[in-house]
């Protein structure tokens, strides 16, 4: 079993993307939202792009990550999805590599256009500002090393999306140790 890690900024399809991929892989299928994790803390919680949140960030990310590991270990085909960083790889690493399953990760990134506008176009969302937006897509501007772990979803649907990733699952160069 593995995890398959869907990343990105914010506006660039994970949610949708992720649901897919749990919906129509191998069952049981479990699929986890990052931000989830982060609406589950009731007090003292702080916005997760705000720099003095790393260590909550930190401590949200540990948590995810074991969760998807344990889904992983106990056969459940794991897809999760956030704003998951190279900065962040280290405890989804560490996890599976307890857990003994293999690890997948994939940014979508579109061009910022289109994530600006997806992502300021989502109703009922609490991120929508465009100056907030653009700074976490210049985040994942340049990834160094993890550049080859980028999907162009520019001018694909989520279902061509899901497609893709599920291609690149398959690539050695996409996994991680």
């Amino acid at each position: 079993m593995q995890i398959i890690v869907v990343s990105g900024p914010s506006g660039s399809g994970k949610t949708t993307v992720a649901r897919i991929l749990a919906r129509s892989g191998p069952s049981p299928s479990v699929h986890l939202h990052t931000d989830d994790f982060y609406a589950a803390i009731q007090q003292g919680a702080l916005a997760p792009y705000l720099p003095e949140a790393h260590e909550q960030n930190r401590t949200v990310t540990g948590v995810i990550a074991r969760a998807a590991a344990g889904y992983a270990a106990g056969g459940y085909h794991t897809v999760v999805d956030g704003v998951v960083g190279p900065w962040f790889l280290e405890a989804y690493e560490k996890a599976a590599e307890a857990a003994g399953v293999g690890l997948v990760y994939v940014v979508l990134r579109p061009d910022r256009e289109v994530a600006l506008e997806r992502g300021t176009s989502r109703p009922g969302h609490p991120l929508t500002d465009r100056q907030t937006l653009n700074g976490i897509y210049d985040g994942f501007a340049d990834l160094g090393p993890y550049e080859k772990n980028v999907l162009d979803s520019t001018g694909l649907t989520a279902e061509e999306t899901a497609e893709a990733v599920l291609g690149l699952g398959g690539t050695a160069d996409r996994r991680l140790p």
